[in-house]
């Protein structure tokens, strides 16, 4: 997964009977393998999007699919399973930001230098000058902002789903995605 080449990819839901399967000891384990073939993708560039480099994303996504395959018996059905894949990714994305800036001693003031930084760096992502400058652009963004734009304008996810995702109401997830749409329209009208 080295670039960033269509990364709107959302998984279909899955059928019934997979969901079924996952709940069922003796077919869980390959259900589950059915489940990492249909979300790695996705929740790869979801992840990867907020943490901006390769491996941490595959270190993440690891990790978001073990913790789901632990916390199988917790999964209710009451959201979709898509739903519930992505809140694990988000938080333990967020999580995993919140270490690096301990880690590194980065406030939140300087965090916009060092993630801009990564991003001019990194060498597992091909793309031209604009895709560049509109990853310069989220990176400006405040955390939340970044990341309901980028659910949104990556994953064509509805406000409905990120509101079960986020814990945020959709009312709100519309303005900081229009905030958000707002600071990148000036951070490209700033660099004509």
């Amino acid at each position: 997964m080295s670039q960033e080449t269509n990364t709107s990819v959302t998984p279909p839901n899955p059928p019934d009977e997979l969901i079924a399967r996952l709940r069922e000891p003796a077919t869980a384990r390959q259900a589950f393998g059915e489940v990492i073939k249909l979300y790695t993708k996705p929740l790869y560039w979801q992840i990867r999007r907020m943490v901006n480099s390769h491996d941490d994303a595959n270190d993440l996504l690891q990790n978001t699919f073990l913790k789901a395959w632990t916390s199988l018996e917790n999964f209710r059905g009451e959201a979709r399973l898509s739903t519930w894949l992505y809140k694990i990714a988000v938080n333990e994305s967020l999580s995993f930001l919140e270490r690096e800036r301990k880690r590194l001693n980065i406030s939140i003031d300087d965090e916009e230098a060092h993630i801009l930084h990564t991003i001019e760096a990194d060498t597992n992502i091909d793309g031209n000058n604009l895709a560049l400058e509109l990853r310069k652009a989220i990176a400006a963004l405040p955390e939340k902002q970044r990341l309901v734009f980028n659910m949104r304008y990556y994953d064509d996810m509805k406000y409905e789903d990120m509101s079960q995702i986020l814990g945020t109401s959709v009312g709100a997830l519309k303005t900081s995605y229009h905030l958000a749409v707002k600071k990148i329209e000036a951070h490209f009208k700033d660099i004509e």
